[in-house]
């Protein structure tokens, strides 16, 4: 089976978990080709190169979000050509139609349904844009041109369009820039049958299958694909991407008219995803929500928990007598979601009823000047609320809380920072998956969360969960582990069970070998010929006759010849 693999600001060129998913799809399904079709976010992504590629990966393109308009079309795309009258209308009325979608109210009860107007006339101007575009070259010009901004102004005022769509002329403006990016892979020259060359992946009109590993602007040309091939979609979201840009947005610097219509539009384009996709797989509960409530049918939604490497932490695990008893750790990337202060609060409380207990704060590198600054004021609290202490009047002072950098002397794996740990927490106030906590499953730690995202659906109870901004009850929790160490070895124990059974590489790949199958079982033959894979075709294809062009449906299979 041929698969086009579409990620966004992913693989294969970070080396994040995103892209440690990826990488181990491909080499775990290494009988299956893959195509790779990567949208970046910016130019130190592809600067810093891309990870080592199996010999199972055919080709990779890449397409920029963050380059200046006039180099994002392909080769063999127009640049820098205006449109003809006819196209000029085609524009005017596909951009009309998207427009009024975005701007338009949802239904009652706040959802994307089908079969209100917003969804629906995103979707005709969607599509009518991605025809023009495949058709007479790139939108940006016309995107960012005065009549965009005009049809953008009559449908923020239209009837019925959101309160939040009252824009100004420079709001105007603002959005039509930031849809232009959004829109790039409308342009690319992706949408062809036309086979790669020199480690460039073909068109998507060969592949069998396209896997988006977000619901965002990845998940884009696999719309297309399906609308111009019939190539069936699968959809993966681990972190919501919808969720993701709402976060981003309210940290942006943009006035709130257009952070609302960014939302608004983000939001449709979810919920088109979500409609056409084949099938849905999120990472938990928690993304299984957002889908649902952008109007996923339940019907097309199948849970598949991430995969993750086991046996790194497997002598950790095995070991029930390594820790300090006394010790509780936070490991992690800093950021204010963290929730750092409420964990340090927490930490006083438990100093005052056992003295002896220490808190190690383990972070990734810090290179973003946000988090740098959180860390500087987690610092200063601890000093503040830890003073040195020394045993005696001759002994040298030392705080009970230690700041230390993954990958430093004190903690240079993180086997070996989890091998140290009696209890860990995690002290979030937002989470999606937290892959810290199965870490520490993994390594039958006891653990300490607060409930947010899909850490109860995690946990499975293995481990003590608490409310969020609560120091207090995290505290309770803390104290209650380290204080009864049987308990804190019966939790680790069950956690690793629960960690080894359910989130695996193993399973993650078995899980995706089905629904390739699956999937390809329910879809068009399209092509006669199988590029050297055995069984990549059913026989009945290469029997003459029209009707082995025939859909394959669950009910009648490949499809048989009239009597």
């Amino acid at each position: 089976m041929r698969i086009g693999l579409l990620t966004e600001g992913g693989y294969p060129y970070a080396a994040g978990e995103s892209g440690l998913w990826c990488d181990r799809l491909v080499r775990g399904l290494a009988p299956h080709e893959f195509d790779l079709y990567a949208l970046s976010r910016d130019a130190h992504q592809e600067a810093a190169g891309r990870l080592p590629l199996p010999p199972n990966v055919r080709g990779v393109r890449t397409a920029p979000l963050w380059t200046p308009e006039d180099d994002t079309r392909g080769p063999g795309r127009a640049r820098g050509r205006g449109y003809g009258r006819r196209d000029r209308h085609r524009f005017e009325d596909a951009f009309r139609e998207l427009a009024e979608g975005v701007c338009a109210a949802d239904a009652p009860d706040g959802t994307d349904r089908p079969g209100t107007e917003g969804p629906e006339r995103f979707a005709a101007g969607l599509y009518g844009l991605a025809e023009l575009a495949r058709a007479s070259g790139g939108l940006a010009g016309a995107l960012r041109s005065e009549h965009a901004v005009r049809i953008l102004e009559a449908a923020c005022r239209a009837p019925g369009a959101r309160r939040a769509a009252a824009a100004t002329v420079a709001d105007q403006l603002a959005f039509t820039e930031q849809l232009e990016r959004a829109l790039r892979p409308l342009s690319l020259d992706w949408y062809d049958e036309e086979a790669g060359r020199d480690g460039t992946a073909g068109g998507l009109g060969l592949v069998d299958l396209c896997h988006a590993a977000s619901a965002g602007a990845a998940a884009l040309p696999g719309l297309l694909a399906k609308r111009f091939f019939g190539t069936p979609l699968l959809v993966t979201e681990y972190g919501v991407q919808l969720r993701a840009h709402y976060l981003a947005a309210t940290g942006a610097p943009l006035a709130t008219p257009v952070r609302a219509l960014l939302a608004a539009f983000h939001g449709r384009l979810a919920g088109e995803v979500y409609r056409q996709a084949a099938l849905l797989t999120p990472g938990n509960a928690h993304a299984r929500r957002w889908q649902e409530r952008c109007g996923a049918d339940r019907a097309r939604l199948r849970t598949v928990h991430p995969g993750m490497d086991a046996e790194r932490f497997a002598e950790v695990g095995e070991d029930e007598e390594s820790g300090d008893p006394a010790t509780l750790s936070w490991i992690g990337r800093v950021e204010p979601a963290k929730d750092l202060v409420a964990l340090l609060h927490a930490f006083a409380e438990v100093r005052r009823q056992q003295p002896d207990a220490r808190l190690r704060i383990i972070a990734a590198p810090v290179r973003e000047a946000g988090a740098a600054a959180y860390l500087a004021h987690c610092r200063g609290l601890a000093e503040q609320l830890f003073p040195d202490e020394a045993a005696g009047a001759h002994a040298i002072g030392e705080n009970p809380v230690s700041f230390e950098e993954l990958g430093g002397p004190e903690a240079p794996s993180l086997e070996e920072a989890y091998a140290a740990s009696a209890v860990v927490v995690l002290s979030s106030v937002v989470e999606g998956f937290p892959v810290g906590l199965v870490e520490a499953m993994f390594c039958a730690r006891a653990t300490v969360s607060t409930d947010v995202g899909a850490v109860v659906e995690v946990i499975g109870g293995t481990g003590l969960v608490v409310p969020p901004r609560n120091p207090k009850a995290l505290a309770d929790a803390c104290l209650a582990l380290l204080r009864d160490p049987d308990r804190r070895h019966r939790l680790g124990a069950a956690a690793r069970a629960r960690a080894l059974e359910l989130f695996t590489v193993e399973q993650n790949l078995a899980a995706f070998r089905g629904i390739y199958l699956e999937l390809l079982s329910h879809s068009p033959v399209r092509r006669r010929t199988t590029s050297g894979v055995p069984f990549a075709h059913p026989a009945e294809s290469h029997v003459p006759g029209s009707w082995a062009d025939q859909p394959v449906t669950a009910a009648t299979g490949a499809g048989e010849p009239d009597a």
